[in-house]
């Protein structure tokens, strides 16, 4: 038996294979979360030769980092919406982040010296990043009925009803919905 947000009740015996049913959280722990965001903005479309290195570099290094775990990212995902796209990373440690981003043997830095030598003066693409420290009680999060995503891809997750609450779900008014007991399904 297990407990479950009285309107996800069946939810179990719906959800698609690798969805997770009802409430869960991201397992955050007691340390802070890193939450940093890439992206750039193609201002000229036709100029190609200035927003393409950058457009490729990405890709190549998160594959590094996927490859590599011990240097700190824990997982990102990639969007785009018109001009822009953007990166969603986390990391353990901001440390972890620069030491990722400064180091030449690595992928970004000598992309970094590239963009600066070839792109940045053209105006013909942008980019930008903002980085978050988040201490571990200022995290609040829910997912409801979806696989691995966010934060919670990163870190795992957890039952909203084992779920650890803190001073941020106070601040935001939220609620423990009822639960009701559930018998898990056969896979």
């Amino acid at each position: 038996m297990s407990k479950i947000a009285r309107g996800y009740r069946e939810a179990p015996e719906n959800v698609p294979d690798g969805v997770t049913p009802g409430h869960s959280v991201a397992d955050v722990g007691t340390e802070e979360v890193v939450v940093f965001l890439i992206g750039m903005r193609i201002h000229r479309w036709h100029k190609v030769r200035s927003w393409f290195p950058a457009f490729v570099g990405m890709p190549r290094m998160l594959a590094e980092l996927a490859r590599n775990p011990e240097l700190g990212m824990l997982a990102a995902r990639s969007y785009w919406s018109g001009r822009v796209l953007l990166t969603v990373q986390y990391w353990r440690r901001v440390e972890d982040l620069g030491r990722f981003a400064k180091d030449p043997s690595r992928t970004h830095a000598p992309a970094w010296a590239a963009f600066n030598r070839h792109a940045a003066s053209t105006g013909d693409v942008g980019i930008w990043h903002e980085t978050y420290r988040v201490p571990a009680d200022q995290v609040e999060t829910l997912y409801g009925n979806m696989p691995a995503f966010g934060l919670g891809a990163a870190l795992g997750v957890v039952e909203r009803s084992a779920g650890r609450r803190n001073r941020t779900h106070e601040r935001m008014g939220s609620t423990r919905p009822e639960y009701v007991e559930v018998t898990p399904t056969a896979p």
